[in-house]
């Protein structure tokens, strides 16, 4: 049942959108291509395991740990713009 201006569905649609925009944002941070044998953060051997384990790889592990520490602090953003978000 629709309230308001929104139609039938309207819900569903910001859930699925809300998904489909995680899911791009994530792929599009994939490594691709060739892996590097140096870091490209702080010039350091790449070791040649992890060259193999993930491909496309820029980073050393040091580095690729302090990415994901940056990474963890971007809690997101909420479409509807419900109070609750805005109050943090």
């Amino acid at each position: 049942m629709a309230t308001g201006w929104a139609g039938d569905g309207a819900v569903q649609e910001q859930i699925d959108a809300t998904v489909t925009d995680g899911i791009r944002r994530a792929q599009s941070r994939l490594p691709q291509g060739p892996a590097r044998a140096h870091c490209a953060e702080c010039g350091e051997p790449i070791p040649p395991e992890r060259q193999r384990a993930v491909p496309g790889v820029r980073l050393c592990l040091d580095c690729q740990r302090r990415s994901d520490e940056q990474d963890a602090a971007f809690s997101g953003y909420n479409r509807r713009g419900s109070k609750d978000s805005q109050l943090r």
